[in-house]
């Protein structure tokens, strides 16, 4: 594909990413079907499919404000604890503004305090808008204990944050584990959850690659209870999970069945990312019952996505998704 062997990223809108699909992935040979839509401003190229207003309308947009918020990543907000009886307190920062409400959702241990929340954070401060980001339990500063986390725990994490902190209707922003745990929300709070950004995300992740693994060292890893999962994300090169925990996440799978979410979705992936292979956006976007979805890729990017390129096309999404928003009485 073209965009692509330019060292772009390659652009599906919900509809035509079917097609590409079944062909060949990240829609190879569908250029000659599409528009190209360069922008030097962000170094990278999209292809557009279809009469949709997303990609193509974002690029053509002014973007002097973005060195502004950009270079100002160090702002600082005071750490706050929701209290809830019988599950474990949430830390949390706040900003307060305008709907709609935009909340981060970190990635498997991941605290909010990295690179893309705090991003997210000057770019709402920016804009007036209200945003959230947060601890899951267990993790950074919120209590709780890493060892008796699930994934079903943490997504009531989320529901707890938008449930009793944001105000009004909300785009959810999904890191990684992030990301699969946003589509739950948005399936439990389809009057509060308007849009959904995933990068990188891992819908279902946790129980895929357990199940990729030699049947071997799978009945081992049931004997010992412990998954020494390989990470080059973690100081110690292993994440150790619990067996129960895998267990346990697969009650939380999607992809088995169409997933009934929709509202307007935009799913970022690095061609790089050794942790989720980028084929799954595509395949997510195929299971997603909304049409108003779409799948960005960047040739380059990893799995967390953190360069400065990186960055920009996240927060000018979001923006996208605040002005498509806006068109709309929320």
């Amino acid at each position: 594909m073209r965009a692509l062997a330019a060292g772009r990223s390659a652009h599906l809108s919900g509809r035509a990413q079917r097609a590409g699909a079944a062909g060949k992935m990240a829609g190879v040979g569908l250029a000659s079907a599409a528009a190209w839509v360069p922008c030097r401003r962000w170094g990278w190229a999209a292809v557009t499919f279809g009469f949709h207003r997303g990609l193509s309308t974002l690029l053509a947009r002014k973007t002097e404000r973005a060195p502004q918020w950009f270079r100002a990543c160090r702002h600082k907000t005071s750490i706050s604890f929701l209290s809830r009886p019988d599950l474990p307190n949430l830390a949390y920062k706040r900003l307060k503004g305008k709907s709609p409400g935009i909340i981060f959702i970190p990635g498997y241990i991941s605290n909010m305090n990295g690179t893309k929340a705090l991003a997210i954070e000057e770019f709402c401060k920016s804009l007036g808008h209200a945003y959230i980001r947060f601890d899951y339990s267990g993790v950074g500063n919120s209590d709780g204990n890493l060892e008796e986390c699930t994934v079903g725990k943490w997504r009531k994490d989320v529901l707890s944050i938008i449930d009793d902190l944001a105000e009004g209707p909300q785009i959810l922003v999904g890191s990684s584990l992030g990301g699969w745990l946003m589509f739950h929300a948005a399936i439990a709070r389809p009057q509060k959850v308007v849009a959904l950004v995933g990068v990188a995300t891992a819908v279902d992740g946790l129980v895929t690659q357990f199940n990729q693994l030699p049947v071997e060292t799978k009945k081992e890893i049931e004997m010992k209870g412990v998954w020494p999962m390989a990470s080059k994300y973690s100081e110690e090169g292993v994440y150790r999970v619990q067996y129960s925990v895998v267990k346990e996440a697969e009650h939380h799978c999607l992809l088995h069945s169409p997933i009934p979410v929709t509202c307007p979705v935009r799913l970022l992936h690095g061609m790089q990312d050794d942790v989720v292979p980028w084929p799954t956006a595509v395949q997510v976007a195929d299971r997603l019952v909304g049409t108003d979805v779409d799948v960005i890729l960047r040739k380059n990017s990893d799995h967390r996505m953190k360069e400065k390129a990186d960055i920009q096309l996240l927060v000018y999404t979001i923006d996208d998704l605040i002005d498509k928003l806006s068109t709309i009485v929320l």
